[in-house]
């Protein structure tokens, strides 16, 4: 059993935790940790609300409305992927893709003068980057950049 004479409550709290059925040593534990920990922690308290909160903030869905395309980025350590749906294979033929330290850029498709911009959702590098279209999904494959230098600003007052 617990040692309940080294845990740092009186008598009277051992002896209401030892009569205590589980589903109501569930419910106290909730109010503890309910009231020690700020608002933003106590979804991690259920695990089916933290795992719910981890799947539904998965990957970026990005599209631009008018014509339908669709992306999706996401980073691995050591790569940014995106990956774009490509609804007609001819589209291939005539795609331009263009990246910046934080951007993809598409053009051409589906008509000639569109252009799309997506944000990466880390820094990469300039070179290495490769494009594989399969099944309809064009996939780029970015290096990430690791910018490890801090400027620091100075803070002047003004009176």
């Amino acid at each position: 059993m617990f040692p309940w004479n080294i845990f740092p409550f009186n008598k009277d709290i051992k002896e209401t935790l030892e009569k205590m059925q589980p589903n109501q040593i569930d419910k106290y534990v909730q109010d503890i940790i309910g009231n020690v920990f700020p608002e933003n922690m106590k979804r991690m308290t259920n695990p089916q609300d933290f795992f719910g909160n981890l799947q539904s903030s998965g990957p970026q869905q990005q599209s631009a409305a008018s014509s339908g395309l669709q992306a999706q980025a996401f980073e691995t350590h050591d790569y940014v992927y995106v990956r774009i749906t490509i609804k007609h294979a001819d589209w291939i033929q005539k795609l331009r893709v263009y990246h910046t330290s934080n951007q993809l850029i598409l053009e051409h498709i589906p008509e000639q003068d569109d252009k799309h911009t997506i944000t990466l959702p880390a820094i990469v590098k300039k070179k290495g980057a490769a494009a594989n279209y399969k099944d309809g999904i064009l996939e780029v494959k970015i290096p990430k950049n690791i910018d490890m230098q801090f400027s620091q600003i100075d803070v002047t007052e003004i009176s």
